[in-house]
């Protein structure tokens, strides 16, 4: 399905095999309480941080060196992703990385984990944002 804004989109696995079975490849289905347990709010810093972190296998920040972008660029870019949706938005994840504050994230940290909502992979991570109008869902899986 094109995006309504005309955005442009990659989705190489969607003309995998594995698709054609289960239209929801590689998430498992589950029913909406299992997700919903799954799940956590978190706020709009901690979304920015989190579409950085799912650039990297294990979900940290320290990757961003690799990019030819500075931080601040790709915390820019981060955040054009976020506008789309509009400030009333709210940002939910699988990601296990309890910040000081209740619904924060904390990438200083070495500890952390994940609720999986996959199958297939031995890691997914990812982040969900919700609007009135759209749902958008960034994800990064991995296989060790």
């Amino acid at each position: 399905m094109p995006d309504p804004r005309g955005w442009a989109g990659l989705d190489d696995p969607a003309q995998a095999p594995e698709r054609e079975g289960s239209p929801t490849y590689p998430f498992a289905v589950h029913p909406p309480e299992y997700i919903a347990q799954r799940l956590t709010e978190i706020d709009r810093t901690s979304a920015e941080n989190l579409l950085l972190a799912l650039t990297d296998d294990c979900c940290t920040l320290s990757n961003l060196k690799r990019f030819t972008e500075s931080e601040e660029e790709l915390r820019a870019m981060a955040r054009t992703i976020l506008a789309r949706y509009g400030d009333a938005a709210t940002y939910h994840t699988n990601v296990s990385r309890p910040g000081p504050v209740p619904g924060t994230l904390d990438f200083t940290t070495s500890h952390w984990g994940y609720n999986p909502l996959s199958d297939v992979y031995s890691e997914d991570c990812g982040l969900i944002v919700v609007s009135d109008t759209e749902v958008g869902m960034f994800w990064n899986f991995s296989d060790y």
